[in-house]
């Protein structure tokens, strides 16, 4: 047997340590569902939130807008919605609210509002009250096809959201994840998928009997990059979600792997092999110019961006364990950003460059934590509590982190708060869910 055939065999009983599979030169997804739509749980109430109440719209449509606003809110882990048994009566318009009955109950903010059919579109019209001092803080008028009805719903969650927190909301935004489910003659069948940021609305970007995975946004949403088996070896390719046109990015013999786009949208972060040990590389997406970031006998890959468009955060085994590390491009030396755990990997940052979210592992299992970028794993705070969670992705306002999981052996999505409190599961009726990835802002507030 050749040094070099035992060098990669090396490398992959290393990897498949860290939870991964290399079969025959191919890094395959562990079982992952379908373009069905998602199944919204609520785990519990958010006890600690701000008490408001979103009264029933007046209105004929088939849409239940102030339940889709309620779950919004309460998936942000900053409101604690009321229920309709808690609330004294149910106005549509600000004239009909008798903030003394209001004032007795919970409620420190009041919503209300209808929405009417105009032809093809719906119009909503809603008002966001406070309820101490009886004063209108907002009041707007949406239009938008009838197609269109959940994101009408969105929208005015992410206006409340803004109006009392100061923070941009971030529901009226896409998730894109990889689903696995059994095809004909029980073949596997993947399916990339866009939808909501609730789940709804799911649709196929890409079906293949081939392993998919890892999905990464470019900046203005409009592309995503991915990581495809067909030929029965790893590729990353890039895919305009507008017309559906695709072109493959890398083909380099051993993994293509872990794309991450750069905020700038210029350039995107990918771990090669090339029959050694994984190395994080950069693509410039105008030249083709490939420039290798790290370069030595570990394993290093999972890169994601700092804003600043230049410095990566990756794992690696350097220093024994799976750890994460942060590097600039151009620069000789990484530094260590994990401290304390035995596994540390599947870094995201957050959209202001503060906050770290990992994997932490442990014999409790893996579990979705966060602790500041610079404070060497000091203040680290676990999030999720399964102990079966895979890498985390931030919400583009920083609010929320969207995940894979474990739940009585189904595989899920699970959103949770970054400032703690109970999560949603977006579970799906058939298959297996993985590799979620938050999609940017879209257009203006």
């Amino acid at each position: 047997m050749s040094m070099g055939l035992i060098k990669v065999m090396s490398m992959k009983a290393r990897i498949q340590r860290w939870g991964l599979w290399i079969l025959s030169g191919l890094l395959f997804l562990a079982p992952a569902v379908s373009q069905a739509e998602l199944n919204i749980v609520i785990s519990g109430g958010q006890e600690s939130g701000v008490p408001i109440a979103v009264v029933p719209f007046s209105t004929t449509t088939n849409t239940d807008f102030a339940s889709i606003i309620d779950a919004d809110l309460a998936r942000s882990g900053q409101f604690a919605p009321l229920t309709t048994d808690q609330m004294p009566s149910q106005p549509s318009a600000p004239e009909q609210v008798q903030f003394d009955q209001w004032r007795m109950g919970k409620a420190q903010y009041l919503v209300v509002g209808k929405v009417v059919q105009q032809g093809g579109n719906y119009q909503a019209t809603f008002y966001l009250l406070n309820v101490t001092n009886g004063q209108q803080m907002t009041g707007r008028v949406i239009s938008a096809p009838v197609s269109a009805a959940r994101s009408i719903a969105h929208r005015i969650a992410d206006i409340i959201f803004k109006q009392i927190t100061g923070v941009r909301g971030a529901f009226d935004t896409k998730i894109a994840y990889v689903t696995e489910t059994d095809g004909p003659g029980k073949k596997r069948r993947y399916t990339l998928e866009v939808a909501d940021s609730d789940g709804a609305n799911p649709q196929t970007v890409l079906s293949s009997t081939f392993p998919l995975m890892s999905p990464t946004w470019s900046p203005d949403g409009s592309k995503l990059a991915y990581v495809s088996f067909e030929g029965r070896r790893s590729g990353i390719w890039v895919q305009d979600l507008r017309t559906g046109q695709r072109y493959q990015l890398t083909k380099f013999p051993g993994i293509n792997g872990a794309p991450s786009w750069s905020p700038k949208g210029n350039k995107i972060a990918i771990t090669l092999s090339k029959y050694h040990s994984p190395n994080i590389y950069v693509v410039d997406l105008d030249t083709r110019n490939l420039t290798q970031i790290t370069n030595d006998g570990s394993i290093n890959t999972e890169a994601c961006w700092l804003p600043d468009n230049k410095t990566l955060v990756f794992t690696s085994d350097r220093s024994g364990s799976p750890q994460l590390f942060e590097k600039t491009v151009g620069t000789s030396s990484a530094q260590r950003l994990t401290f304390g755990l035995s596994y540390a990997a599947g870094g995201a940052i957050s959209p202001d460059g503060k906050t770290l979210a990992l994997l932490a592992g442990g014999n409790g299992g893996f579990r979705v934590a966060v602790q500041s970028l610079s404070g060497g794993g000091s203040d680290l705070r676990y999030i999720s509590n399964g102990g079966s969670e895979e890498r985390p992705s931030f919400a583009p306002n920083g609010s929320m982190l969207i995940y894979a999981s474990q739940v009585g052996g189904s595989s899920v999505l699970k959103v949770s708060p970054v400032s703690g409190g109970e999560s949603q599961t977006l579970r799906f009726a058939r298959g297996k869910v993985r590799d979620p990835a938050w999609g940017p802002f879209q257009g203006d507030e």
